[in-house]
């Protein structure tokens, strides 16, 4: 399935970038089937899943342009299909209902030919979405420290609605209690990938390289 216009979901300077993934270069494209062979997949993808914070969407950034493909941000994705942002789509219809939507969206990313996909931090622990993912691509599990999540959290400025309230140390206890509880799912992944706090562009770019490594390409 070609993935379509809606690919530039969250309005910035980098979707105007983005490059159709019809236009791998030559050089690139001819590295992408050895991350299929023996899998059955006819086509490339690399979907990352982690904890929030863990850089999901700076590294599925990052990689998506070194390759020449399209960029998903799940979140994104919601939001422009929805044209609410997560938080409000949260605070009217709960987390049951956002999951259900998160679901649904998963669904029509995922069938998108020739694309890095981001998810949202518990996009892998609900209805059988992890396993949905490992049949449609290769999934990548950035695992991290609690540490690492604070700082990189308390770094990024997207507004996390199961975070809202919560102190540092209130936070760092919340981090723990639900990795414990996700990590089950997270393993699931084919890969992992353990991330250390990025702070700049070099370790951003030291990470993508440790990805591409891993995938072998």
């Amino acid at each position: 399935m070609t993935s379509p216009e809606i690919a530039n979901s969250k309005p910035s300077q980098e979707s105007s970038n983005s490059k159709p993934s019809q236009e791998i270069s030559n050089s690139r494209s001819n590295h992408l089937p050895s991350l299929w062979e023996g899998s059955g997949v006819g086509c490339f993808r690399v979907i990352l899943i982690g904890y929030m914070g863990a850089g999901k969407t700076t590294v599925g950034r990052a990689l998506a342009k070194e390759l020449g493909l399209q960029f998903y941000d799940l979140d994104w994705y919601i939001e422009n299909r929805r044209r609410k942002k997560v938080a409000q789509i949260f605070a009217e219809l709960g987390e049951d209902g956002f999951r259900q939507i998160e679901h649904n969206m998963l669904h029509e990313v995922a069938e998108f030919e020739n694309v890095v996909i981001s998810c949202g931090g518990g996009t892998p622990c609900f209805f059988d979405n992890i396993d949905y993912m490992n049949q449609q691509g290769q999934v990548v599990y950035l695992r991290c420290s609690p540490e690492v999540l604070h700082g990189h959290l308390l770094m990024g400025k997207t507004e996390r609605p199961l975070l809202k309230g919560k102190s540092p140390d209130e936070l760092v206890a919340f981090i723990r209690e639900q990795l414990s509880v996700r990590e089950p799912f997270y393993n699931k992944a084919r890969y992992q990938l353990d991330v250390t706090l990025m702070d700049n562009y070099d370790k951003i770019k030291i990470t993508v390289e440790k990805l591409r490594e891993l995938l072998g390409i």
